[in-house]
């Protein structure tokens, strides 16, 4: 089901998954899913590796999810890694497979030179305006930053962007994670004020390694309010993951208190923190 229908009629609840690598980590995956599906999410993603590096295994995932799980899925696509002869031969095997949602990003250049194709898009409004064009029937998602994006020079710079994404074709909004609540009602705010009425949906990870946080939040340039970090130094490793778990718990609570249009967990293929979170709320 197209997510834009879906949002005219309820609040939802989706999680994020990312293509194992190696066969190994399938089983922790697979074990994932099968501990959340009970909890019928509205729908799921599975992210695109950087370049494309893992594309086939994202598509392939979100085949299976829908498929296997009978999930409503959504597949990640970004500019780098394609061009519009790579997009026409994905997108008409999304279409075809009856997956009905993209979420569409510019995504993080490959590390290795070389890997970026001919006529390669380099802005995800580029990238959204080509499936809309294109592949009608399909919905399209765009990612937006409450604390800006680490390259937009200006948090009205940001804004503009997000319009310029919704007015190539974007239906909705799945934020960055952020650990500020204050930052999302500020951000659906400016939205708002530039005439930006699709729904948003606050992209929520509940932290289970304060170390792995750091590094996320700086390399996407989320913080980390003080008081959540005086608790983490403080606490021994058990402690940390309850500590995480309550502090989402929280923001999950505050963010439908406040009319949030859905929470996209990002799970990173663990089960328990999300289960638990959702547990309590509903």
């Amino acid at each position: 089901m197209r997510i834009d229908k879906l949002l005219k009629n309820k609040k939802t609840v989706s999680f994020e998954f990312f293509p194992p690598k190696e066969a190994a980590q399938e089983s922790v995956l697979f074990d994932t899913i099968n501990k959340l599906a009970p909890l019928n999410p509205d729908f799921v993603s599975i992210t695109y590796g950087a370049g494309g590096s893992v594309a086939h295994k994202t598509f392939d995932w979100t085949l299976k999810l829908k498929d296997e799980y009978k999930f409503n899925s959504m597949m990640h696509i970004t500019c780098y890694g394609n061009n519009a002869d790579s997009l026409r031969d994905i997108c008409g095997r999304i279409y075809e497979s009856g997956i009905d949602n993209l979420l569409a990003l510019r995504g993080d250049p490959p590390k290795e030179e070389g890997q970026l194709l001919k006529n390669n898009y380099s802005y995800a409004e580029e990238l959204v305006k080509f499936i809309s064009d294109n592949y009608p029937g399909l919905c399209i998602g765009v990612a937006g930053y409450p604390e800006k994006h680490i390259h937009a020079a200006s948090m009205k710079a940001d804004i503009e962007n997000a319009k310029r994404k919704i007015d190539a074709g974007g239906s909705f909004i799945i934020t960055q994670l952020f650990f500020d609540n204050a930052f999302f009602y500020r951000y659906r705010d400016m939205l708002a004020q530039t005439g930006i009425n699709v729904p948003v949906l606050a992209g929520i990870m509940p932290i289970v390694n304060y170390k792995q946080i750091i590094r996320f939040t700086q390399m996407c340039g989320s913080t980390l309010p003080p008081s959540l970090v005086e608790k983490f130094e403080k606490a021994t490793d058990s402690d940390a993951v309850k500590i995480g778990e309550e502090y989402a718990f929280i923001q999950s609570q505050d963010l439908f208190a406040q009319g949030a249009d859905g929470i996209h967990y990002y799970t990173l293929n663990r089960y328990s923190s999300v289960l638990n979170i959702l547990k309590r709320t509903f």
